[in-house]
């Protein structure tokens, strides 16, 4: 059983119920349903198969609901798409209608594109460069129109309809919650999700407002859906403290973030925001082509499983697969190929022996954060067989995962959302268990679930952390260590 997490995106190739249950069997932890594409009744139908699925195996999977964001995108194109060839004029325009080549070309103007954003003329200045189809297509901007932007071709290729647009290095004057976002967002919450994922989040500000967003639409579940914010933005990089602190985990986009930023920084971006989540004790995701090949082929390249091997040993929570499990040839291989190269990783890369502990972002008196540190301590003195955890709310079991401790992590909580939420955090089993009603139950529940998993024994030492107030969040202040 590997430790790292692995989220997987559902679309046409995986979202048969077969093809479901596979991708359960082979270590799916995670579903996430991409909001930029589909509709509401492809993704409800996805949620009641991947929720069969688990059940039928017998194995949480957390549903996360990824939000489109403020995306730019150009709009319709005639037929296939426009041609741009290099050294040519175009005119981007907020206007409604057809991208198209010009039969008669005006001023030197040789083909006209639609462009999803209002604020376009204000926002792109001449000397800035337009990037289209994730980079492929480059623009640069000679002049500013009342009809729109006038930009020169650097890089030409084909442009097709609803392909995406950045304009790296420009602020742009757009909301982080989109009315599209707004919408997505409730009919998310009324399926029940674990996650959402809030896309080009720029300051801490984005997550707090989706936050209370949160809070409005589910003012009676105390343990509604958790928030993931995309680092895809330079601006992000300026305050990830505060917006690590803000959210509930992070996600490092590396899609967009390669290309609002030189992609030679990527690597180190990764590292940088992957130790500072850690350093919070928040879950982080790497995300975007991982196993980018596996789309079209069987097999990954050395590059790519290099790739997946870095960012385990980088510290990563979870690896995620985007278009190889939503739309590629082979959705299962392609998780059963980066459990493969995590199980390899986490075979000597030290995960099984017991560190100081890098410093944890949190205040002297967090007596769950000195309680979780003291509960690995104390595991690895005693050789304990698991750690276990009562958590109300998931926040002890986190924090006890963000140490990595090389003892098994096994969450149990009364709450089936905390249970599925759980699964995205690094090296935590989540069991669901009863409610119970002082901290004696407490340790009786932990020992029989537990035990029921078949990694403890009888005779083998356990170490727990609960609260003496049972069910109450935040009041974890016991270590127990138990012989089975």
């Amino acid at each position: 059983m590997i430790r790292t997490k692995i989220v997987c995106t559902i679309g046409p190739a995986s979202r048969k119920p077969e093809v479901l249950r596979e991708l359960v069997a082979a270590g799916m932890d995670v579903a996430r349903l991409n909001f930029s594409h589909s509709d509401y009744e492809f993704h409800r139908e996805n949620i009641h198969r991947i929720r069969a699925a688990a059940e039928a195996l017998g194995s949480p999977v957390a549903i996360m609901a990824d939000l489109q964001g403020p995306k730019l995108r150009v709009g319709e194109m005639a037929g296939e798409g426009v041609l741009l060839r290099e050294g040519e004029l175009v005119l981007l325009t907020d206007r409604e209608e057809e991208g198209r080549r010009l039969e008669n070309p005006e001023e030197g103007l040789t083909a006209i594109l639609p462009i999803h954003y209002e604020h376009l003329r204000t926002d792109a200045k001449p000397g800035a460069h337009i990037l289209i189809d994730d980079g492929l297509i480059e623009l640069v901007v000679t002049e500013v129109r009342e009809e729109g932007v006038v930009c020169r071709v650097i890089t030409g290729g084909l442009v097709k309809s609803r392909k995406g647009l950045n304009l790296p290095g420009i602020p742009l004057t757009v909301p982080a919650i989109t009315e599209k976002d707004q919408a997505d967002l409730a009919f998310a919450l009324d399926q029940d999700v674990d996650w959402v994922a809030l896309s080009f989040v720029r300051k801490a500000d984005e997550v707090i407002q989706l936050k209370e967003l949160i809070r409005t639409l589910c003012p009676d579940k105390p343990y509604c859906a958790r928030v993931i914010a995309k680092i895809e933005k330079p601006e992000a990089l300026d305050h990830i403290d505060e917006i690590i602190a803000a959210a509930d985990g992070i996600m490092v986009a590396r899609g967009d973030l390669g290309i609002e930023i030189p992609a030679e920084r990527v690597p180190l971006v990764q590292k940088r925001l992957i130790r500072t989540a850690n350093a919070w004790g928040k879950p982080v995701i790497t995300a975007t082509q991982m196993l980018d090949s596996m789309v079209r082929n069987p097999r990954p390249t050395r590059a790519e499983a290099s790739d997946v091997a870095n960012a385990i040993l980088d510290g990563t929570d979870a690896t995620m697969l985007s278009g190889e499990t939503a739309v590629g040839k082979y959705p299962v291989k392609a998780v059963q190929t980066m459990v493969r190269i995590a199980e390899e990783v986490e075979r000597v890369s030290g995960h099984g022996k017991w560190q100081p502990p890098r410093h944890i972002t949190h205040a002297p008196d967090d007596i769950t954060e000195a309680v979780s540190h003291a509960t690995c301590d104390l595991a690895y003195d005693l050789q304990a067989a698991a750690i276990i955890t009562a958590t109300a709310s998931g926040r002890t079991a986190r924090a006890v995962a963000s140490y990595r401790p090389p003892t098994p992590i096994i969450a149990v909580t009364p709450h089936q959302h905390v249970q599925r939420q759980l699964m995205l955090s690094w090296g935590i089993i989540p069991l669901h268990s009863e409610r119970a009603e002082n901290t004696d139950q407490i340790v009786q529940q932990c020992i029989r679930l537990t035990a029921g998993t078949g990694l403890i024994k009888k005779g083998d030492r356990v170490v727990l952390t609960a609260g003496v107030a049972a069910n109450l969040p935040g009041s974890t202040n016991l270590i127990r260590v138990e012989v089975v």
